[in-house]
């Protein structure tokens, strides 16, 4: 049996309080402290979310930039009543087109190995070289060498 279609509006920049971002998140089994969209907002090019019929924030994602040409894909985050639906990939393709409209050149995503499919295949990222440190698993040592 096939999903019921997809009802959902998406807006980019629309109004979306802290809370709404924590439940969203806690529907799905994440963790999200409170306050924590108003700290990332201010860094924020944008974000997209998408909203049910009844006004219920399905789904989010932020798109943080670096002022110029760069923006990067967080937080993205669809409620499990939605996800394997598409929701998630048209809420993510509208982050690229307003990234683009914006003046970026790339649009950057990092995802856990069991993402790929949906970023690489149904989002079209391509995959890149790229380093990471966890910053709270360094020690003295390596916090000198890095520096």
């Amino acid at each position: 049996m096939a999903p019921p279609p997809l009802l959902a509006e998406l807006a980019w920049r629309a109004p979306v309080t802290d809370a709404e971002l924590v439940a969203l998140t806690l529907a799905y089994g994440g963790r999200a402290p409170p306050g924590w969209w108003g700290r990332r907002r201010p860094h924020s090019l944008g974000w997209v979310t998408a909203r049910d019929e009844g006004g219920e924030l399905v789904g989010f994602v932020n798109v943080a930039w670096d002022g110029a040409d760069h923006a990067f894909l967080i937080d993205t985050k669809t409620h499990p009543r939605f996800q394997r639906r598409g929701l998630g990939t048209a809420v993510v393709r509208r982050a690229a087109q307003e990234a683009r409209a914006a003046g970026c050149e790339w649009l950057f995503v990092d995802f856990e190995p069991h993402l790929a499919a949906f970023y690489l295949d149904a989002c079209g990222f391509r995959t890149t070289a790229a380093g990471l440190v966890h910053l709270p698993t360094l020690d003295a040592d390596a916090v000198r060498a890095l520096g």
